[in-house]
């Protein structure tokens, strides 16, 4: 322990702490300030809508004020498919804080909302959002263009996304718009064909449409007829609440495998793609690398389409797969999207609408389950499709089998888990041909969407294949690139040019490129009749490039905001520790000597609370080296309070618990001495359960030699499974982890409430073989359970307790005390039986442990059970008196009662 500062150089250190949190706490206030506040206004807006105006829907929706009284320019802010307005409450509150008037609904169909999901319909969501524009233009917090014509941005994710640009091309009135990470043909989406065929020919993702319907089945209950956007369908049942022709497009789709004429049409009506041309709002068109269900390619067709508006195109690390992407990447969009909004509805200049940004993925973060990114700039955007390096790959022609339906099938990302970390190979053997680069002798990127040509050869038409990139590296391992996968219909033998997934990546110097192109995928629906194929590459890869630049970190209101709060949080808690060092110090008491070498001794320990009730009344017990100690209790007795009290998270009323002499507290470093498990475990599930003990044991600041993990693990008996994600663990298995946890650095007293707690017998039996070999060398192990057999079974000591109080406290054996009960042992229980239920003065005979438990009156002497087995010619084992531990804990209480 470090020596005490001397009292002057004390103050002035802790005097200094205080002046710089005060000028970091003003920071904080003066930039707060500078942003403007905000109130809510909650209410529900009837529409007129349908495709005659005919009728009416009420939306719920939620008005930001900023309260600088002025009239400000308004952003209509939609949400996703499946979510309401609080689903974009956050990003609503920071448009907010910048000075926008901001509108969010829950889209009809969805939340508390009025009508049916038409899926983006001209004639019903975009309507709606035609005529919450109107609203906006009858108030007077609104900036206005001129009547009935209010300054407005729609910015909106996936399902608001695409809204964002129907919207733009009904409606001239919408000044900026940031649609993301959403579709250009929604038909083209769902239903892809690397090769550039018709939606028709195009092969459904699966899993993302069975996906995207189950949002509308999460809505809540259907309407009312009352309250319907249209006539009830009786096709309808079983469709939530998705409007009547959305559900028959759906069920055709499942049925048929793909969809038809009138199913593209239907989702070419909810899709941009037809009047992109209309659009004249500057358009920020935001996507995401980690995204099967909308890729680049969406994004990259809307920048094209879109002819009459400056447009510009960020890509970043998230999406559907992979959420908000990095920490830095979250930040940097909600800076380009500030940025474009002050650009374009406060005509603030600085902006260069058609520079192109993107994210470069360089790691992965594992202890924060997400992937590490460097953000590059360009100065306009060149498309998917642009020269690069062509990289020649090997391989002969190869046959592979294409399995019925589609399974077994490999897998490439499941939609929605996400791709962030490593995605293993999961090939089908004999169902992939693979072709591979030389070893790279410098590095490669890829910026944009690779092409190859390629010849199939198939026995029969409508097959489907996938093509796929993997980096392999110079141990074999091979990472699947993005989680991407081109599929390909195979309408009959022939050469096609195979164009892959747009995508943001960098193969090292040693490494080796492979195209894999697989029968099927998990993701994809797969052909009903099982097909052979053979697969050649006729040409090389090519892959498009982007000459770019590392972007310096945004800058933005927010990010001098958690510079400060960041510094004045540092300097808080410094001093926090600094100030509660000197107090621990300045009152630290001597250590008992005659404890010291005393685990734990509590010695009338009391808490009450502030409304009166006693939780522990006057508690007093030790617990000694060499001892398991179980405290035992009813429900409510005051147990997990007192080893909280133990422990130093809360303080006692009165008395004191004394850990090797020393007074519990918080921080008190005696508390190195010991490993508690106190109201569950907690881990973090992507990292396996070494990589958490060893997180744990770091945070503690101590070498990780001290941890003494081998010793451990060999306690606690976990195996290879100590080496696998701990989301993979059953509740036994991250039980035995906690204790492991608590057990580092094998400390000398080991405090456990329930261990047990959801195990199940044969994990109840291990975990008391792991506590008994634990309290060795002088080691101790209070735990507290309900389960008295195993109490008595695991512990020497026990410590009942009742209402807070100690009802009785000492060895098991003690506790239990004399017994009615004998437990007799004989070699022939059959025979022993009847002879035994003869005997005047027993009870009961029961079999028990082999052999047979007898209950005996009051006063029976036991040598007449022996006497009666002997005459009998029954040959003794053994004869023991059995009492257990519960018949005397429920004494004990039953005495506590009177």
């Amino acid at each position: 322990m470090p020596r005490l500062l001397p009292r002057r150089t004390r103050d002035r250190v802790v005097a200094a702490i205080v002046v710089l949190a005060v000028v970091a706490g003003l920071t904080v206030f003066f930039v707060v300030r500078a942003l403007p506040g905000y109130r809510v206004q909650n209410q529900f807006v009837a529409v007129r809508t349908g495709p005659h105006d005919d009728q009416r829907v009420r939306l719920d929706t939620a008005l930001y004020l900023p309260d600088s009284g002025k009239p400000a320019p308004a952003v209509l802010l939609a949400h996703g498919l499946g979510g309401t307005k609080a689903s974009v409450a956050g990003d609503a509150k920071d448009l907010a804080r910048l000075g926008y008037v901001v509108l969010t609904w829950t889209a009809q169909g969805f939340g508390r909302s009025g009508g049916e999901i038409h899926l983006d319909s001209p004639d019903w969501e975009v309507k709606d959002a035609r005529r919450l524009i109107d609203w906006l233009g009858q108030r007077p917090e609104v900036a206005t263009d001129g009547p009935d014509d209010p300054r407005v941005a729609a910015v909106g994710g996936s399902y608001g996304g695409a809204l964002t640009l129907l919207l733009a091309a009904a409606d001239r009135r919408v000044d900026a718009i940031v649609p993301q990470i959403t579709w250009h043909d929604l038909g083209t989406a769902l239903f892809p064909e690397s090769t550039g065929r018709p939606a028709t020919d195009g092969v459904l993702k699966q899993a993302w449409l069975g996906s995207l319907f189950t949002a509308g089945l999460r809505t809540g209950r259907p309407p009312s007829a009352a309250s319907r956007s249209t006539a009830p369908d009786p096709a309808a049942v079983g469709c939530g609440r998705w409007a009547a022709d959305v559900c028959r497009m759906y069920r055709q789709v499942l049925a048929d495998g793909r969809p038809n004429a009138a199913a593209v049409a239907l989702l070419r009506r909810s899709s941009p793609a037809p009047v992109l041309a209309r659009i004249h709002a500057p358009t920020l068109l935001v996507q995401g690398l980690s995204d099967t269900l909308f890729p680049l390619s969406e994004a990259d067709a809307n920048a094209r389409g879109i002819t009459h508006a400056p447009v510009r195109v960020a890509w970043f690390s998230g999406g559907h797969d992979g959420g908000d992407g990095s920490a830095a990447d979250h930040d940097r969009i909600r800076q380009l999207t500030a940025g474009w909004l002050d650009r374009y509805l406060r005509g603030n200049g600085g902006d260069t609408s058609d520079s192109f940004t993107f994210s470069r993925i360089v790691g992965y973060d594992r202890s924060a389950d997400a992937v590490r990114t460097t953000a590059m700039s360009a100065p306009r955007y060149p498309g998917l499709h642009r020269s690069g390096p062509q990289v020649a790959l090997r391989g002969p022609t190869q046959p592979v089998a294409g399995p019925p339906n589609g399974t077994p099938a490999a897998t490439s990302t499941i939609p929605g888990v996400g791709i962030a970390g490593e995605t293993p190979a999961t090939e089908i053997p004999g169902q992939a041909a693979a072709f591979s680069s030389t070893t790279l002798t410098a590095p490669v990127d890829l910026t944009g969407a690779a092409r190859v040509p390629i010849r199939v050869g198939a026995t029969s038409p409508g097959g489907v294949l996938f093509a796929k990139l993997y980096d392999v590296a110079p141990d074999g391992g091979q990472r699947l690139v993005a989680g991407q996968a081109a599929p390909i219909r195979v309408t009959g033998s022939g050469a096609a040019t195979v164009t892959l997934p747009g995508m943001v990546y960098r193969f090292a110097t040693g490494h080796r490129i492979r195209l894999v192109v697989d029968t099927a995928d998990r993701a994809y629906a797969g052909p009903r009749q099982p097909a052979t194929y053979t697969v050649a590459v006729t040409g090389a890869l090519r892959l498009p490039t982007v000459a770019a630049t590392p972007l310096t970190d945004p800058s933005g209101i927010w990010y001098w905001l958690l510079a400060a709060a960041v510094v004045l949080a540092a300097l808080v808690v410094a001093a926090a520790l600094v100030i509660a060092r000197l107090r621990r110090r300045g009152r630290q008491r001597a250590v008992v000597a005659e404890l010291a070498g005393t685990p734990l001794a509590v010695r009338g320990l009391r808490k009450t609370y502030r409304d009166g009730f006693v939780a522990v009344r006057g508690t007093s017990f030790t617990v000694e080296p060499g001892q398991v100690v179980g405290l035992l209790g009813p429900n409510g007795a005051g147990k997990t309070t007192t080893l909280r009290m133990v422990l130093g998270l809360i303080r006692p009323t009165a008395g004191e618990a004394l850990l090797f002499g020393h007074r519990a507290g918080p921080g008190a470093p005696v508390l190195s001495r010991i490993g508690a498990l106190v109201e569950g475990p907690g881990f973090l599930p992507h990292l396996s359960g070494l990589d958490n003990l060893t997180l744990y044991w770091r945070a503690t600041g101590r070498p990780l030699d001290d941890a003494r993990i081998d010793e451990v693990l060999d306690i606690a008996d976990l195996g290879d499974a100590i080496h696998r994600r701990v989301r993979a663990y059953s509740h036994g298995m991250r039980q035995r982890l906690a204790i492991a946890q608590a057990m580092l650095g094998l400390p000398d007293l080991l405090i456990l409430d329930e261990p047990t707690d959801g195990l199940d017998p044969p994990q109840i039996a291990e975990m008391r073989r792991v506590l008994q070999r634990y309290a060795t060398d002088g080691r101790a192990v209070l735990v507290s359970s309900h389960l008295l057999a195993e109490v008595e079974q695991t512990c020497t000591h026990v410590v009942v307790m009742r209402r807070g109080e100690l009802v009785a406290a000492g060895p098991v054996a003690e506790i239990i005390g004399d017994s009615p009960s004998v437990l007799v042992g004989v070699a022939d229980p059959d025979a022993a039986e009847p002879l035994l239920s003869a005997v005047p003065g027993v009870a009961t005979v029961a079999r028990a442990d082999g052999g047979l438990l007898v209950e005996l009156a009051d006063g029976t002497p036991r040598h007449r059970l022996v006497d009666a087995l002997v005459d009998g010619g029954v040959e003794v084992d053994r004869l023991v008196p059995r009492r257990r531990l519960e018949d005397a804990f429920l004494a004990l209480l039953d005495r506590g009662e009177s």
